[in-house]
């Protein structure tokens, strides 16, 4: 399949999106004086704004490439949650799967002076969902897993994603073949065992592996590393400024970055995990998916604050860079 191919059947995919949902809250101002009180800058606020975020954003980036999707997590009855239903259901993105509960809804607020985020803080209930609200979560996603061509499990370590309700996706997932990527997060590596992917960055790779990557070598061997311990079919190491390694058992390929300039990687993970998702589904091969994933994360960093990609975006971008130098290597 050529990428204009593989882009325009993405209308025609449907993903279920599992996981913590996030509302992004962006506090915009200037500086111009420190403050008398203590060592610390004054902000004066000019503007503010919310932005989906999360397994939320994860959802958003789909269908900003012209794709379904069912959104499936918790969030709470509360003024945040009220503004997180609004700005999902504007959006297309089916949110039937949200149990709305007095669990309060997960906010990040930013606060952003001259382009540079000054503070960030959270308010968050990260228990783990189990009991009651645990049972409803999985059998919403045995109803909708039939008419959906993928799945997407966005942990963002909130309590939604615990090793039982992977196992659970991934007892519905296997008779009927459908691919299940994983957003990982350090310390729950354990609970992603037999997913399809698993899209870590260098940090969290390090982690989870063991190996702390610092050149090729040592990338390779927690590649490898990760692919024995969940197991799984593939493993994508987002790298920041040297682009992504896409690791199978057989061999590893490197991907150089498309950004041309990064300003902010809030949510490129995020982007990545989508745009990846999405295309694999249309059935391009894993390579491919990687390739355009990449080209989706390049346009996203330029950006600042949580963003996404669109689908005439992104075949610009791989119209105009076509000379990036892809290698790969088998395994010893």
């Amino acid at each position: 399949m050529t990428y204009r191919n593989i882009l325009s059947e993405f209308k025609k995919k449907k993903i279920l999106v599992v996981g913590d949902l996030i509302l992004d809250r962006y506090i915009w101002g200037k500086v111009s004086r420190i403050s008398p009180e203590a060592p610390v800058p004054i902000v004066e606020v000019t503007d503010e704004n919310f932005l989906l975020g999360g397994a939320s954003n994860v959802a958003n980036n789909i269908v900003a490439l012209d794709g379904q999707v069912t959104i499936v997590g918790v969030a709470g009855h509360d003024r945040s949650g009220e503004i997180l239903r609004k700005m999902l259901e504007e959006r297309g993105i089916k949110c039937e799967g949200v149990l709305w509960s007095a669990r309060p809804t997960t906010v990040k607020a930013r606060v952003i002076a001259h382009s540079q985020q000054v503070v960030r803080f959270d308010r968050e209930d990260k228990e783990k969902v189990e009991g009651k609200v645990l049972r409803k979560l999985l059998n919403y996603i045995s109803g909708a897993l039939p008419d959906h061509d993928a799945v997407i499990i966005s942990d963002y370590k909130k309590g939604v994603v615990s090793s039982e309700l992977v196992r659970e996706i991934l007892k519905q997932s296997r008779p009927k073949n459908i691919f299940v990527s994983v957003d990982p997060k350090v310390g729950h590596f354990h609970c992603y065992k037999n997913v399809s992917l698993i899209t870590p960055n260098v940090i969290e790779a390090s982690a989870a592996s063991g190996i702390e990557i610092k050149d090729e070598k040592s990338l390779i061997n927690a590649g490898k590393t990760l692919l024995r311990k969940i197991p799984c079919e593939a493993v994508l190491i987002t790298r920041g400024e040297h682009g992504m390694s896409l690791f199978n058992k057989y061999k590893v390929v490197h991907i150089p970055t498309a950004a041309k300039n990064v300003y902010d990687v809030t949510g490129a993970g995020d982007t990545v995990i989508a745009t990846f998702t999405l295309a694999h589904a249309t059935g391009a091969s894993l390579e491919e998916s990687a390739v355009i994933a990449n080209h989706a994360a390049g346009i996203v960093v330029g950006e600042i604050g949580t963003a996404v990609v669109t689908a005439d975006a992104l075949r610009k971008s791989l119209n105009n860079n076509r000379g990036l130098k892809i290698t790969e290597s088998s395994y010893a």
